[in-house]
């Protein structure tokens, strides 16, 4: 993890990346949640016997989103800075999921800090990330992500 003290040693960064996360194992606990969170139950995500017969994974798959919802928890495994008070997601500019995460992959982020734009107080940052599969050369996602941190 890397340590800033303050958004100015932050903006040293611009343009850097800042490394990848330890990986995450998504389960095929962590992929029923995410169903029963978001009400989205199509057999590819919970039903593993239709998995096996049906699906070219041969085991379901999580959730695109589940995928990206990984990042806020993948950015605090990567950085930190410690005087910021407060950070909010501000949206994305582009996600692309380019792969599946077949249910016990495991997986990680790796980003770099593409803009950083000051505002009161703060600042608004975009961050390429891409999450990666163990094993995989063809990452599953990649997400232009925007986050506002705040002094």
């Amino acid at each position: 993890m890397k340590i800033f003290a303050n958004l100015t040693a932050l903006k040293a960064e611009l343009g850097q990346e800042l490394g990848s996360t330890p990986y995450l194992t998504v389960t095929q606990e962590m992929i029923n949640d995410f169903a029963k969170a978001t009400l989205d139950f199509q057999w590819i995500h919970v039903d593993v016997e239709m998995a096996k017969q049906h699906s070219p994974f041969k085991t379901p798959v999580a959730h695109g989103f589940l995928t990206l919802s990984l990042a806020p928890k993948f950015m605090s495994d990567l950085f930190q800075v410690t005087s910021v008070k407060m950070g909010v997601n501000y949206g994305a500019n582009k996600i692309r999921f380019t792969s599946a995460v077949p249910a016990g992959s495991n997986v990680r982020m790796r980003a770099k800090l593409a803009e950083l734009e000051e505002i009161p107080n703060g600042v608004r940052i975009i961050m390429d990330c891409v999450f990666e599969i163990e094993g995989q050369t063809k990452p599953a996602c990649i997400a232009e992500l925007i986050s506002v941190m705040y002094e």
